[in-house]
């Protein structure tokens, strides 16, 4: 498939850019999209929840009231649960919520959410830009011409660019990446994709091995 190739003003510059077929047009696997997204989500989680159990509650061992006689439950510890102060049963630990997913089923994920947003006209290509200086403004003008300046976006780049780095870290919707660190839910989560013209070879050979 081809998509014209726009220059930062939003205009075509008569060149077509060839996106793979076996990358941007197949045909979505939700169930892999599912899982992909869910790890994602999963390794962002700290897991560094705690909370004291009885055995962890420092507190009188003395029994509260005798066995026998009170007409109310015997109790046999202030650390129990049922008091106030008391430990927690089974609160939460420490933990690692991340788990494997192989590399087959991340890069079909991967191809699945670039076709979703093919399908839907949501990719854009440009050529290969860069700014003098970190500038926000520069940034907003790009966007404006591209008709995407309000809309969460994407913008994948071939190689690492400081200054375009830089001059989009003020705006709220907007993230650059490099096209190594392409995921599905970035994907996903933008509702344009921008790929500049030097990110295309290095995506179509991630995901085609």
């Amino acid at each position: 498939m081809e998509v014209a190739v726009l220059d930062i003003k939003g205009k075509e510059t008569g060149r077509k850019a060839k996106l793979s077929e076996s990358v941007f047009a197949i045909e979505p696997n939700d169930h892999a999209v599912y899982l992909d997204v869910k790890q994602y989500l999963a390794n962002q989680r700290q897991g560094t929840h705690k909370a004291k159990e009885r055995a962890e509650i420092v507190g009188s061992t003395r029994k509260i009231k005798k066995q026998k006689g009170t007409g109310t439950a015997r109790a046999g510890s202030i650390k129990s649960p049922i008091f106030r102060g008391g430990g927690r049963v089974f609160g939460p630990r420490p933990r690692n919520y991340g788990f494997k997913l192989n590399k087959n089923l991340k890069r079909l994920a991967r191809k699945s959410a670039l076709s979703i947003k093919a399908k839907g006209d949501s990719i854009f290509v440009v050529e290969d830009f860069s700014f003098d200086a970190p500038k926000t403004k520069s940034m907003i003008e790009v966007l404006e011409a591209l008709g995407i300046q309000d809309k969460k976006s994407l913008v994948v780049l071939g190689d690492s660019n400081k200054n375009v780095y830089l001059s989009s870290r003020n705006l709220k919707g907007l993230e650059v990446i490099n096209s190594s660190e392409l995921s599905t839910y970035k994907i996903l989560n933008a509702k344009n994709v921008v790929l500049l013209e030097g990110s295309l070879e290095g995506i179509e050979s991630n995901l085609s091995k």
